[in-house]
């Protein structure tokens, strides 16, 4: 700075110009202004009056903290320098009123000294940095927003490489940003089933940018969680991926609150179909009430008696086929995605709906020969037709017309917003001769507990739960309705890029002979007493026990040599999980094949747990034992 303007004298009086002040600064491009020690401007370039909007008159003998925000006036003004003390150079931060509202700046101050060294004014020149405060106040209130957003965050680099995690992260996940790093967690890996999947995941960041979906993974405390992931990707001016922001929220609890609701829309439509299901059982028990009095008044005549078992066999053959399907239909199973027969499933459960279903609708089906395998589960596709068909069944109260159809669609022959065009889709379409729905109607079908019926007559769960399932296999519903003239449900599944063909059981009515001792365990006489039958009829050494405590004993002798065991699983006393748990305990060895007529999901699994992997359901025929048996004893 100029020696000789730091060192000019005192004013002599109140004439004094104002380039006597600022010196060299006059013509500045910087706002530069002079106050005197009571804070009372003296002089100011031009910059400075286009600046704050003020002529030069109007600025002499003005308080410069008039200028000055009210919320930092006091600031100001104990920095004013007091007579006869130097103050030194100095930066300060205020904000000031200018022609166009108020702005930050920073003031760079420096003393202007008499020849005593006495400071008598105090020169400032100023830098607008309002654009850098409101910045930093935007990356302030977004770093906050981040760190206490309730949804937990982590940012990685293009490779997926964790860089920063917020405090949600850490304690809905489990994992602190310096356990991630120590420990080297792949974060962007985590609940991704399979290496494919997690290949398809970084396919989409690359292609699309982002990625969305639900995970099932495992916490570090051993509890498993679902959670909605996006994945979306961040990019510099180039539009090369420099960062990825993954979002994560904790769905647990509304999963199960899904499932819950899926379950009791399950059963709510089952009930529906209570009073078919029970005609049709009828039928199917005079049919074989009636052949066996009919054998039983001709036991000799070798014609009727085959004729009649005929019947017989046949009518329990459907039973067991309609009992299948009600278990399946209604039982609590986990989702699996697997290979399966759309034609097959839509054939199955309309040859069901046909004999349940009132006899004034009318079932039609086009189904598309050599469908390809579609991976889906298969359980809940069965309920999403159900609910369809049910829904179009009340829609026609006095009789009409469903038709089902499936057809594939080709890449690129799908088109609208939610469609992808690079993608194959499996459509199966569900149309009805009803009454229709208006377009206000029609737009809410699908919100959970809407519903048009009559109280008592309907939930509003049914066509949200198609919605949901549909959504979690990837696809879309698309529904056309016109009043009067009926309703079309079009869905389409997505294709899976390859699938491997589902292969029908071998069939075989070979029953292999054998020596073994068995053990044959049921509460239920006919059943333990045809098995033993037809097993000692084959050569094998059989022993029956009534129910698991009678088995448990049986077991527990020393005496009883036993090759294998037999286990009904729902018994009296003691069940026959009990019975399996004492099995592993004295004779870990021990072959054993369970039977059931209704396997749970979770006591399937503890069955696997303790090493049986031989499970038959009920109803079985003599054959399939038989042969499973002497699968189970070569094994």
């Amino acid at each position: 700075m100029n020696k000789d303007i730091d060192n000019i004298g005192p004013p002599g009086g109140p004439g004094i110009a104002a380039a006597d002040w600022l010196g060299p600064w006059e013509s500045s491009p910087i706002p530069v202004y002079c106050r005197d020690t009571d804070g009372v401007i003296v002089g100011a370039n031009s910059a400075f009056e286009f600046k704050f909007g003020r002529e030069g008159d109007t600025l002499a003998g003005t308080p410069a903290e008039t200028l000055v925000h009210p919320e930092e006036r006091a600031a100001f003004h104990a920095a004013i320098a007091r007579p006869g003390r130097a103050q030194p150079e100095s930066m300060r931060t205020h904000r000031w009123q200018t022609s166009k509202g108020w702005r930050w700046f920073v003031w760079e101050e420096s003393p202007v000294l008499d020849d005593a060294g006495r400071q008598i004014a105090t020169r400032a020149m100023c830098r607008d940095i309002t654009r850098q405060k409101l910045a930093e106040e935007l990356y302030l209130k977004l770093s906050r927003a981040v760190d206490q957003c309730h949804v937990a965050i982590a940012i990685t680099d293009a490779e997926g490489r964790v860089q920063y995690v917020n405090p949600k992260f850490t304690t809905s996940t489990g994992y602190s940003l310096e356990d991630i790093l120590d420990l080297k967690v792949e974060l962007l890996r985590e609940g991704h089933q399979t290496e494919e999947d997690y290949r398809r995941f970084w396919a989409a960041i690359h292609a699309a940018g982002e990625w969305r979906g639900e995970l099932h993974r495992e916490r570090p405390d051993g509890a498993m969680v679902w959670e909605s992931v996006h994945v979306s990707s961040m990019r510099n001016p180039a539009g090369e991926i420099t960062n990825l922001l993954c979002m994560r929220e904790d769905i647990t609890d509304r999963r199960r609150l899904q499932d819950e609701l899926r379950q009791a829309q399950k059963m709510d439509s089952l009930g529906t179909l209570a009073g078919g299901i029970a005609h049709d059982f009828n039928n199917l028990l005079a049919v074989v009430t009636g052949y066996a009095g009919i054998a039983s008044m001709n036991t000799g005549d070798t014609a009727i008696l085959q004729k009649s078992l005929g019947e017989i066999i046949r009518a329990a053959q459907r039973a067991s086929g309609l009992v299948s399907q009600i278990l399946t239909f209604s039982r609590k199973a986990e989702v699996h995605f697997a290979p399966m027969d759309l034609n097959q499933l839509v054939g199955d459960l309309v040859a069901l709906l046909s004999e349940t279903f009132p006899r004034v609708i009318e079932f039609r089906t086009d189904l598309q020969a050599g469908l390809p395998p579609l991976m889906a589960d298969q359980n809940q596709l069965q309920q999403v037709l159900l609910n369809l068909c049910v829904n179009a069944r009340d829609a026609m109260p006095t009789g009409g017309v469903i038709s089902v159809r499936t057809l594939l669609r080709e890449k690129g022959s799908v088109t609208g917003p939610r469609a992808d065009p690079t993608q194959s889709y499996a459509s199966l379409i569900v149309t009805d001769t009803g009454v229709g729905m208006p377009p206000e109607v029609c737009s809410r079908i699908f919100e959970p507990f809407f519903t048009t019926k009559d109280v008592n007559k309907g939930t509003g769960l049914g066509l949200s739960v198609v919605y949901g399932i549909v959504a979690s296999h990837h696809g879309f519903i698309e529904v056309e309705s016109t009043p009067g003239a009926g309703s079309a449900f079009n869905i389409y599944l997505p294709m899976a890029e390859s699938a491997p063909v589902p292969q029908a059981p071998a069939v075989s009515r070979d029953f292999p002979a054998g020596a073994e001792a068995i053990l044959v365990v049921d509460d239920e006489t006919a059943l333990r007493e045809l098995l033993r039958m037809a097993l000692t009829r084959k050569g094998y050494r059989v022993t029956g026990a009534r129910d698991g405590l009678e088995a448990i004993e049986t077991i527990a002798r020393a005496d009883c040599e036993l090759d294998a065991i037999l286990l009904d699983l729902n018994m009296p006393g003691a069940t026959g999980l009990d019975v399996l748990k004492v099995i592993r305990a004295m004779r870990p060895n021990l072959k054993v094949m369970v039977m059931s007529g209704n396997f749970k999901p979770d006591i399937r699994e503890e069955i696997e747990t303790l090493g049986v992997t031989s499970i038959v359901e009920k109803p079985y025929t003599l054959d399939e034992m038989g042969k499973r048996l002497r699968q189970l004893l070569d094994s």
